[in-house]
């Protein structure tokens, strides 16, 4: 169990922070920008929790927000090292059981006939902007694996979530008239005259 009995150190003042190997890092490094996104993650999918989403689907939420404290864990210490097998790592067990749970709940919606704009209710808006943060941390994380070695389950991890943070927000828009749909070009001015649309 981790105990916190200081919140604030002053060892951050100048811009650097320890990573959890205890090595000092600038806080515009790659591994640092790429863990603090998956806390911004985390935080928006507790939004969306309190935003109340049905009761499956918040346990799973939950299983997920711890999920993503051992993805920051793993993402906080360069792989390598005496150490390394007492690390904290993403596992393929846990990328698996989020596959599952989307086959399970993509299976109970409706074929989809267009893209789907980040709309509804409150839970499914926060689930969607919860998805795109994740794609965020996603990319970081995969710029810092071009650069340094990182957990190849993290990445995947993130990868998956973010699809099930798709079809959880389509679920929680079930009950709200479901799925807001994207028309192309509903909205286009009409009469624009020869040549609209034309890219010079």
């Amino acid at each position: 169990m981790v105990r916190l009995t200081r919140i604030y150190t002053r060892l951050g003042d100048e811009g650097d922070t320890h990573l959890g190997d205890m090595s000092r890092a600038r806080k515009t490094s790659p591994r640092v920008v790429a863990y603090g996104e998956v806390d911004e993650l985390n935080a928006a999918i507790g939004v969306a929790r309190a935003h109340g989403v049905d009761g499956r689907i918040d346990a799973w939420l939950a299983v997920v927000q711890n999920d993503l404290f051992d993805l920051g864990a793993d993402l906080c210490v360069p792989p390598g090292g005496d150490a390394e097998r007492s690390r904290l790592r993403v596992e393929p067990a846990q990328v698996e059981r989020l596959e599952a749970w989307c086959e399970e709940l993509n299976a109970t919606l409706p074929d989809l006939t267009s893209f789907v704009l980040p709309a509804g209710s409150p839970a499914a808006a926060a689930l969607h902007l919860a998805r795109t943060i994740c794609r965020r941390a996603e990319r970081s994380c995969v710029a810092l694996a071009d650069a340094e070695p990182v957990t190849p389950a993290a990445l995947a991890y993130l990868n998956r979530l973010s699809d099930l943070l798709f079809i959880l927000a389509r679920a929680a828009n079930r009950g709200a008239g479901g799925d807001v749909l994207w028309v192309p070009g509903e909205h286009r001015s009409t009469g624009a005259g020869p040549g609209a649309g034309e890219r010079g």
